[in-house]
């Protein structure tokens, strides 16, 4: 590739200059840009700018990589950066990276710049494109999926964090024949963030939903059916419920907080896991806080899900109980859910022991019409 000016998606990619150098240091000493690009100096100065745009970015392009600065086509100032590292020139392949200045967030640069950039380097001889996010970076997952990137997996512990420690990074991965995009996702958004009859709500569990996730999943009636079946720590529940975006444009599965929809009170907890794909299937699991039970509300919850589940394109829902959990057969069997049989030994139980699970399909034909 060589240095040259593309124009495509609404922005401008070009060299950066010399009169960059105070956007460029206001953009990457930005607190989200910071997060978002490990290795960039804290602080980052002007005189940091100054040696990006004299010495690393011609660097960049020397060692068979790229680097443009992002410009609106309008007025030429700096939008923020983007290009091409990591180069293996065997495999035809390379890293994109990207970082946008806070006042051209919003408004798609990313997406625009990302797309453009991938066209050039395909029309070029590239013919793979990898955009590595960190676990937390749901703005960026978004930008990949946006501009046709697909999830491909994570590279655990690929990058060092500042202070210390090691964090997992998540591949996406563009070939030159994939679509420009945007990349398919096996779960979409919930229609306007959540999903409501007017008597219970559920949206996407967020990060500050940890205490109450936490509560629910160490009642000891909840624990029993975890596998295994011990109670988890705080810590586990705040990652989790941290990453629940991530975890979900990844397909991997959708997590919700149930809640009371008048109050907004988080009730329960359900989550839809895509355990199979190639066949359409997921798993569906849900509890509720004591003072939430008896009153129809997890029929409700889980109804609005598997609603949701058929029309994104599920074809099969499934979920176990105990046996001896017959408020849960109730709930599934109210729903629609058919009991399809025994699976003796199937989950790993107390002091090693093994302990049966009642298994409940559902199909999209089974619901009433």
């Amino acid at each position: 590739m060589t240095p040259e000016t593309i124009e495509a998606y609404g922005v401008r990619l070009r060299p950066s200059r010399l009169d960059d150098v105070a956007d460029t240091a206001a953009g990457c000493a930005d607190p989200v840009t910071q997060r978002g690009i490990s290795g960039l100096p804290d602080p980052y100065t002007e005189e940091s700018a100054r040696w990006w745009i004299t010495e690393g970015a011609p660097a960049a392009w020397a060692t068979g990589g790229a680097a443009y600065a992002i410009a609106d086509p309008a007025t030429d100032r700096l939008l923020g950066s983007i290009g091409l590292s990591q180069p293996v020139p065997t495999r035809g392949q390379w890293e994109i990276g990207y970082w946008v200045a806070p006042w051209a967030r919003g408004r798609g640069v990313a997406t625009a710049a990302t797309q453009a950039l991938a066209e050039q380097a395909f029309a070029t001889g590239c013919a793979r494109l990898e955009l590595l996010t960190n676990e937390e970076n749901t703005a960026s997952q978004r930008v990949a999926l946006a501009a046709g990137f697909r999830h491909e997996g994570v590279r655990r512990a690929a990058n060092p964090s500042r202070g210390g420690g090691r964090h997992d990074l998540i591949a996406w991965v563009r070939l030159a024949d994939d679509p420009p995009g945007p990349a398919p996702r096996l779960l979409p958004d919930l229609p306007d963030g959540q999903l409501t009859d007017g008597v219970v709500a559920l949206r996407r569990v967020a990060p500050g939903d940890a205490d109450a996730m936490h509560r629910l999943h160490t009642l000891p009636e909840v624990v029993a059916n975890r596998v295994p079946p011990v109670p988890p720590s705080w810590e586990s529940i705040e990652r989790r419920c941290r990453l629940a975006e991530s975890h979900w444009l990844a397909g991997r599965s959708a997590d919700l907080a149930i809640m009371d929809a008048a109050s907004g009170t988080v009730t329960g907890g359900c989550a839809l896991v895509y355990d199979e794909p190639a066949t359409g299937q997921a798993m569906l699991g849900c509890s509720m806080l004591p003072q939430a039970r008896g009153r129809g509300l997890t029929s409700r919850a889980v109804r609005l899900v598997t609603g949701w589940a058929f029309d994104i394109g599920l074809a099969r829902l499934w979920a176990g109980t105990r046996p001896e959990n017959i408020a849960a057969q109730r709930v599934l069997e109210r729903v629609g859910f058919r009991r399809e049989g025994l699976l003796r030994g199937r989950l790993p139980g107390p002091d090693g022991t093994r302990t049966d699970s009642v298994l409940y399909g559902l199909l999209a034909s089974d619901l009433p019409g």
